[in-house]
């Protein structure tokens, strides 16, 4: 029976929390997966505890091993593959990954990434939308491909901006919200009501022209979005 399970492969390069809610809601049922392994740069990583500690396989490749990028890539990706799956997640994996690698898993693999794309790729999200004079931010899960935060985006969940705010109290409310648009982004596909491929994105019946966006209830919607805190 676990074998009939989706296979999930995780990348993470640091503390893991992203990862740990991934685990919690397959703990608790609400994502029916087989997490097949837990792949980092970083082999001080504290994501490999929460992976161990959930009974995952690990695998962590320093780059300080590689003469460059390409060759820690290929490497990494090899295991990757070696692990079968079905599809890729990236939860707070920092490095830019290659286009082999990308293409390799061109349609599976994932991002979580935290602005409302295609504003702010890239780092200090947070700042940078409040220094543009944005009304809301947010996170979005987006496909990954070799350009940084370019892939077309599934689902997006909106977070406004207070007046009050400084990038501190922004990211709280981001973070508060943005597993859980990851969780409901992997349930649809478990379910099979979301289908991806480089050339389109559906929902039901439906080829996205927009992004899904995550409502109060977590569920997944079209249409014009709105703030859920």
């Amino acid at each position: 029976m676990q074998d009939a399970l989706p296979r999930v492969a995780v990348l993470a390069s640091g503390a893991g929390s992203t990862l740990h809610a991934l685990i919690e809601a397959q703990r608790v049922g609400q994502l029916p997966v087989q997490f097949v392994g837990l792949f980092s740069d970083k082999p001080a990583a504290a994501a490999l505890e929460h992976a161990l500690r959930a009974g995952m396989p690990v695998c962590a490749l320093s780059p300080k091993g590689f003469a460059n990028r390409a060759a820690h890539d290929a490497a990494l990706f090899a295991r990757v593959a070696e692990s079968q799956p079905d599809l890729v997640i990236c939860a707070g994996y920092m490095r830019i990954i290659e286009a082999a690698s990308t293409r390799r898993f061109a349609g599976r693999m994932i991002n979580l990434h935290p602005s409302l794309l295609p504003k702010h790729r890239g780092l200090h999200t947070h700042r940078a939308a409040l220094d543009a004079g944005d009304r809301s931010h947010g996170a979005s899960v987006h496909l990954v491909t070799a350009e940084l935060d370019d892939g077309p985006i599934i689902a997006q969940v909106h977070v406004g901006i207070r007046v009050e705010d400084d990038p501190a109290t922004l990211e709280a409310r981001v973070r508060s919200v943005e597993r859980r648009l990851l969780v409901a982004v992997l349930s649809a596909w478990v379910k099979g009501d979301l289908r991806c491929s480089p050339a389109a994105i559906q929902f039901g019946d439906n080829t996205l022209a927009t992004p899904l966006w995550l409502d109060h209830d977590g569920q997944l919607r079209t249409g014009d979005p709105q703030c859920v805190v």
